[in-house]
């Protein structure tokens, strides 16, 4: 086996790399008793006491590495603290170790550390430690940006993948598509006429206001892979399936029609600031109303409910069903 482009991509290959090579060659997994590698979700934890701590870790290779509505250090934090949220622990610090090109301008050095900064302000979270090495020039794309982060929630409060139970309504916290589709006809040239930007952002507001009402089961962000990746993930992991009405998915005319012509899924592609939430039936519309009062969660739609069914089912606007598959992998390289 060689390594390509899809094996770090967020849809089944990938998946098959992790089980196969990395989970089959590692023995110790997770500390006691907390969820750890094996589980596969987005951060890990470690009890202490009454508390879980919730720890996730990340690297980031984005092309180009400024793109409308954002940059890599604005995606390096976002990203991290999006981990942490939807494992329902508080974002609290960040581990930022950098490897830089020489010969790399420092003033794009300093915009990438402004907006690291911009975003840890937003959160709340502090950069409290981290490393720098340079590369020779010509060996490295310019920058990688690998964090790490650090949460907390109360012991029994963590929401697992797993978690999921028949009769959740799901929540999408907003239009799907935006990163990836602003980040590829950007970096590609192709010239569309729109002012479409990334969404990437911190998701901690929605994700807390939520929590605050409670009722949530499980949460995840639908990054690599889209919601395609994320909405399958959650329901092989619950063991149910999902039940979708596609006229309530949220996707922006310009990310429509960019993706008819570049023939590719909407559903695949990543997203950087959004959630995907199953939440009790009874909680469902008050969640919702709490999470459109955010900052980026006007667009909140519940988009269907979870089933006994063990596929995820889109009912279409043309009023037939398909079953919604899990990706090979994103069409859209290199977006975080």
């Amino acid at each position: 086996m060689k390594i390509g482009m899809s094996h770090g991509a967020g849809g089944e290959v990938m998946q098959n790399l992790i089980s196969d090579v990395i989970l089959g060659n590692l023995t110790n997994k997770k500390v006691n008793g907390g969820v750890g590698l094996d589980d596969l979700d987005d951060g890990a934890t470690i009890p202490l006491d009454g508390y879980e701590i919730v720890m996730t870790t990340d690297s980031h290779t984005v092309n180009p590495i400024f793109f409308p509505g954002g940059d890599i250090g604005k995606i390096a934090i976002a990203g991290t603290a999006n981990d942490v949220s939807v494992m329902g622990a508080k974002p609290l610090a960040i581990a930022n170790a950098m490897v830089i090109s020489e010969g790399f301008p420092g003033e794009d050095f300093e915009r990438i550390i402004k907006s690291m900064d911009e975003v840890c302000r937003e959160v709340g979270v502090a950069v409290i430690t981290g490393d720098t090495k340079v590369m020779e020039k010509d060996k490295l794309d310019r920058i990688v940006i690998s964090t790490a982060g650090i949460g907390i929630a109360k012991k029994g409060e963590i929401k697992r993948d797993s978690s999921l139970e028949v009769g959740d309504k799901i929540i999408l916290t907003g239009s799907i598509g935006d990163h990836g589709v602003a980040l590829m006809s950007y970096r590609e040239g192709f010239g569309f006429e729109t002012d479409l930007k990334s969404d990437v952002a911190p998701v901690w507001g929605m994700v807390k206001a939520a929590l605050d009402i409670s009722g949530v089961d499980a949460m995840k962000d639908p990054t690599r892979g889209g919601i395609a990746n994320a909405l399958n993930e959650l329901a092989s992991k619950s063991g149910v399936g999902m039940l979708l009405d596609e006229e309530k998915i949220p996707i922006k005319r310009q990310v429509r029609a960019a993706s008819e012509m570049l023939g590719i899924d909407p559903y695949e592609v990543a997203n950087e600031g959004k959630v995907i939430m199953g939440v009790k039936p009874d909680k469902a519309d008050e969640i919702l109303g709490s999470i459109r009062k955010t900052k980026y969660g006007k667009d909140a739609e519940i988009i269907g409910e979870v089933t006994e069914d063990k596929h995820v089912i889109l009912e279409t606007v043309m009023g037939g069903k398909r079953i919604l598959e899990e990706p090979i992998a994103d069409p859209v390289p290199r977006v975080c």
